[in-house]
C-alpha cells in the first residue's frame, strides 16, 4: 500500500432499497498488497458492499476510485475487465473438466492446422504447472477433473487463475466456510502469497481468528456504517467484538442503549 494512492477508495457509498438503508455511507481504502478483513454481524451490509464493488449492484450514491480513476462497474464482467474478481464459497469452476481447462476457460491457446483451431495443450499445461508451483499448490495431476479435487485445491485454482490473468483486487466472500482446518490454513497462506504480489484483498469472514491471522487491517461495518477501521496489530478480538456489537463505535462515541448488544459467550470465534 502506498500513502500516495490507494488501489481502491470508497467514498460515502450508500445503498437504499426504497425506505430501507442497507448502506448509510461507507468510506475506506484498500492498498496494493494489503489484506482488509471486512467484519460485521448479519445484515450489517458487508455482502451488499462487496457486490457493489464487484458490479453486481449499483450504489444509490457515493463514489469509488480504482487505481486513481473514478470506477463504477455495471456488471461483474465489467469489474473483471478492470482486474477485480470475486471468489465466493461455492466458487465458479466447471467441475466436469480438468484443471487446465478451468484455468484457460475463455482464454484457450490455439494454433491453426489446415484452418482448424487446435488447442496448444502442452503450452497451457506448462503455464498452469508453473502458476501452481509458484503458489506452492500441489495437485497430483492437472488433468484431473475438478469434481475430484478437494475444496482447498479448488480455491487454489481460482486464486491462481485470478493472479495469472493480471488480477489487481480480489474479493473473498466467506471463502473458507465449507473447508476443514488444514484446507483453511492453506487457503490463508495463499491469500498472503497473493497479497505479496501487490494484489489487494478484501475478505469477509465470520471467523475472528482468520481475520487476525491474515489481515493487515480490519474494517467493521455495523448497521450500514463503518464502526471501526484499524490496523490489525493495533487492536484485539475483544475490541473488534465491541465494534461489531455497538459497545464502542470508533470515532462515533459510545453506543446508545438501543444499538448496544451483549457480547456472545465466545466472541472471538464467529461473526458474520
Amino acid at each position: 500500500m502506498t500513502a500516495r494512492q490507494p488501489l481502491l477508495e470508497l467514498v460515502e457509498i450508500k445503498k437504499n432499497y426504497g425506505a430501507i438503508e442497507a448502506l448509510r455511507g461507507i468510506s475506506f481504502t484498500v492498498g496494493r498488497g494489503e489484506v482488509v478483513a471486512l467484519l460485521g454481524d448479519n445484515g450489517a451490509g458487508k455482502s451488499t458492499l462487496v457486490k457493489i464493488i464487484a458490479g453486481g449492484l449499483q450504489p444509490s450514491s457515493g463514489r469509488m476510485v480504482f487505481e486513481g480513476t473514478n470506477y463504477l462497474a455495471n456488471s461483474p464482467s465489467e469489474a473483471k475487465a478492470h482486474g477485480i474478481e470475486t471468489v465466493y464459497q461455492d466458487l465458479s469452476l466447471c467441475t466436469n473438466v480438468d484443471v487446465v481447462a478451468n484455468f484457460f476457460m475463455g482464454r484457450e491457446l490455439t494454433r491453426k492446422v489446415l484452418g482448424i483451431p487446435i488447442l496448444r495443450e502442452r503450452e497451457m499445461e506448462a503455464a498452469v504447472a508453473k502458476a501452481m508451483a509458484g503458489a506452492g499448490t500441489k495437485i497430483p495431476s492437472l488433468r484431473t477433473k475438478v469434481e475430484h479435487l478437494s475444496g482447498g485445491q479448488r480455491q487454489a485454482i481460482e486464486l491462481n487463475r485470478f493472479v495469472h490473468w493480471g488480477g489487481k483486487l480480489v474479493l473473498l466472500d466467506e471463502p473458507f466456510a465449507a473447508l476443514g482446518v488444514e484446507q483453511t490454513r492453506r487457503g490463508l497462506e495463499m491469500i498472503k502469497k497473493v497479497a505479496a504480489q501487490g494484489i489487494g484483498v478484501i475478505i469477509i469472514t465470520h471467523i475472528m481468528p482468520q481475520a487476525f491471522q491474515v489481515a493487515d487491517r480490519i474494517v467493521v461495518i455495523r448497521q450500514g456504517v463503518v464502526a471501526g477501521d484499524v490496523p490489525t496489530a493495533q487492536t484485539s478480538p475483544d475490541a473488534v467484538v465491541r465494534m461489531i456489537t455497538g459497545e464502542s463505535l470508533a470515532g462515533a462515541g459510545p453506543a446508545t442503549e438501543q444499538t448496544a448488544q451483549p457480547s456472545p459467550a465466545n466472541p472471538q470465534e464467529r461473526y458474520s
